[in-house]
């Protein structure tokens, strides 16, 4: 054993044994009745702080774990954004004329994985032109002249569409906006 720990345990011992003699001396002086009753409110008063430490405890796991599971599948749903942006654009390529079989069964599976990523907390950030840009909400990819004084810090063109999981946005909206 090092000195220094044998130096802490003597002192820790000395003070252990100086507080049984003032407790000791305490109890000559006041009767035992009074020294039980402030250790048993001393021992309530550990108690009552230890319970609470645990409910918050558990208050705040269990928020965490709503907040895990509500953002578990944030990278999946990134990765699977870029295959949904394809979609909307070919979708919008494609006539009403030009629709064949094979193309209708191509959007009813790009339809229904977009129906399941909505299902799992996926959806879109509402926005539209004419919209007031608001930088905690989209992203601002280049400002144009506007072509009159009403569309000024306004939002001229959605570039890219942005998406949110549950409350957090994943993808912020891409957008023009006029100055």
């Amino acid at each position: 054993m090092s000195k220094s720990k044998v130096k802490k345990d003597t002192i820790k011992s000395k003070s252990k044994i100086s507080d049984i003699k003032k407790k000791k001396n305490k109890s000559k002086t006041s009767s035992p009745l009074l020294v039980l009753k402030t250790e048993l409110k001393e021992e309530k008063e550990k108690y009552l702080r230890l319970f609470a430490e645990f409910e918050n405890y558990k208050k705040r796991t269990s928020r965490e774990r709503i907040e895990l599971f509500k953002t578990a599948n944030k990278e999946v749903m990134s990765a699977l954004i870029p295959i949904l942006d394809d979609y909307d654009r070919a979708n919008s390529q494609i006539n009403d004329k030009n629709k064949t079989d094979e193309i209708k069964g191509l959007l009813l599976i790009f339809n229904k994985m977009s129906e399941i990523l909505k299902s799992n907390g996926l959806s879109d950030v509402k926005i539209s032109i004419g919209d007031v840009f608001d930088s905690e909400i989209h992203e601002a990819i280049t400002q144009i002249k506007a072509p009159n004084e009403n569309q000024k810090g306004k939002i001229i063109d959605v570039i890219e569409k942005g998406y949110q999981l549950g409350e957090k946005i994943v993808r912020f909206p891409k957008v023009v906006v006029g100055k």
